[in-house]
């Protein structure tokens, strides 16, 4: 794999708290990120997966919740996770118009191993996330196939790369090339480490808004006509932790993803989608549990400022990680958006 250059390289790291050895989602022991990015023509979009842990989802349910900032979004999948506070199938993120392909892939998937779905068990929930790439992509096309998500899926791993890959392919940030960009923090807790990872799915922002952790404000080369264009972007946040955690906690945490956001320079505009998904590998909902009461463990609710600075931190940075990785991008219709590690080496020499 050809590493990309990462925010860190760059001087754009955020926060005190340590990062993980990866810093990166996969920090969280069993996580996985797998990609499949489609560039053909006009075409620049694709299927990004997260797979919590490494046994069967469907029947081993990690804890989970979700909280919508903006909800100009179409995912699939939020109500029942607000609900039953838990997720049963990989999380994949997509373009807007391929949310319904994704979800048919992961219901396939769900019953391959799971035969009794619908019939002596319950059905399946899959989990879908979307951002617009119709700028840069042409998403008429509805490029996205069954088989692209299930490769996605098939090829997720601890090592993954980011910027303008799987999900990420198309997707625009302040004005500049987004994508998918991933942070950690180390965290210690009664003697031992833990980890939040966040990984990011990058389409929000106005240009001239983006603000970097050292109070610069950078902006691309745009017409004067441009410039006060509307918010309508939209971001997808997953939050991983190790740390044991009821979903009202999850919930309180990945709230203040919200926080490394507008430190960015975002305010959630009308037209944007932006939405926050958590889980904790600490704690599962056994499908098949035979017992009348489960244990859970929790964390002691007054260490969670811990929590809260640290996915505001790790949300701040894997932006920034989707934005200098990304690189610059040509699609659909001859539209154009320029890097922004370009533009940091542009004010580098010109200082």
């Amino acid at each position: 794999m050809n590493r990309p250059p990462r925010a860190r390289d760059v001087g754009l790291a955020c926060g005190r708290l340590a990062a993980g050895e990866l810093n990166s989602i996969a920090d969280v022991p069993g996580v996985r990120v797998g990609h499949r990015t489609l560039v053909d023509g006009e075409i620049r979009t694709g299927v990004t997966a997260v797979i919590p842990h490494g046994g069967n989802l469907y029947r081993e349910k990690p804890v989970a919740a979700v909280h919508v900032l903006n909800g100009f979004g179409k995912s699939a999948g939020l109500v029942q996770v607000e609900e039953l506070g838990t997720i049963e199938t990989p999380i994949l993120l997509t373009n807007t118009l391929s949310v319904g392909t994704c979800c048919t892939a992961l219901v396939r998937h769900a019953i391959e191993r799971n035969p009794d779905i619908g019939r002596e068990t319950a059905t399946v929930n899959p989990l879908v996330f979307e951002c617009n790439d119709g700028y840069l992509s042409d998403i008429q096309s509805l490029a996205v196939t069954e088989d692209d998500a299930r490769a996605a899926i098939a090829e997720a791993a601890s090592q993954f790369d980011i910027g303008s890959v799987g999900a990420g392919c198309g997707m625009s940030t302040f004005g500049f090339k987004g994508g998918i960009g991933t942070s950690s923090r180390r965290l210690e807790l009664d003697g031992r480490s833990y980890h939040l990872g966040v990984l990011v799915l990058s389409n929000f922002g106005r240009a001239g808004d983006l603000r970097l952790p050292d109070e610069r404000i950078f902006a691309p080369p745009r017409k004067q006509s441009d410039r006060r264009e509307p918010e309508k972007g939209s971001i997808i946040v997953i939050a991983a932790t190790d740390i044991p955690l009821g979903d009202r906690q999850l919930r309180r945490v990945i709230r203040r993803s919200g926080v490394g956001l507008a430190r960015l320079g975002s305010f959630w505009g009308h037209g944007s989608g932006d939405i926050a998904l958590g889980f904790t590998t600490a704690n599962m909902i056994a499908h098949d549990e035979k017992a009348d009461l489960v244990g859970c463990r929790m964390l002691n609710e007054n260490r969670i400022d811990i929590l809260f600075e640290a996915i505001a931190d790790a949300t701040q940075e894997a932006v920034l990680d989707a934005l200098v990785a990304a690189g610059s991008m040509t699609g659909r219709a001859g539209h154009h958006r320029p890097a922004l590690l370009d533009a940091l080496k542009s004010q580098s020499l010109d200082v």
